[in-house]
């Protein structure tokens, strides 16, 4: 049987125009806007947020595997770009992530085997994303 859980997260208008709070509980408020005129561009859009939750979502699966494999992290940075189409819904026609890690003891062959995984089971975003988005994923390794 699927188990599920409930996730809650508020939205209260703070403008005349479309600047947004959203607040999950106990965390601090996230300003959410859209570009002039419509907005005011005083928070991220939308599809920042997307993108954002997509990068950290698959960086924390990979981090948990790497650490996992007992794999020395020093660092991580991740950059996400996305192509997105001009006419309206302007939804993204293509996400590509690139994972920036230091490390002294990370090899590509590490990486071969857990970015699959983050893929495939791990990261909800990607595989709420994947059907609908192409999404390609490269990664680097800084030798510190």
């Amino acid at each position: 049987m699927d188990k599920s859980k409930n996730l809650l997260v508020t939205l209260d208008l703070m403008n005349e125009k479309v600047r947004f709070n959203g607040l999950t509980e106990g965390q601090s408020p996230v300003s959410i806007d859209y570009v002039p005129p419509l907005g005011d561009n005083q928070g991220y859009t939308s599809l920042e947020l997307l993108l954002l939750s997509l990068g950290s979502c698959v960086g924390t699966a990979l981090l948990m595997f790497l650490r996992k494999m007992e794999k020395t992290i020093n660092g991580l940075s991740v950059r996400v770009e996305a192509d997105r189409r001009t006419e309206h819904p302007t939804i993204l026609t293509s996400i590509h992530l690139n994972f920036f890690f230091t490390s002294p003891d990370l090899q590509e062959a590490d990486l071969h085997k857990v970015v699959p995984m983050a893929e495939e089971k791990y990261c909800p975003v990607y595989a709420m994303l994947k059907g609908s988005t192409q999404i390609t994923i490269s990664c680097f390794i800084n030798r510190q």
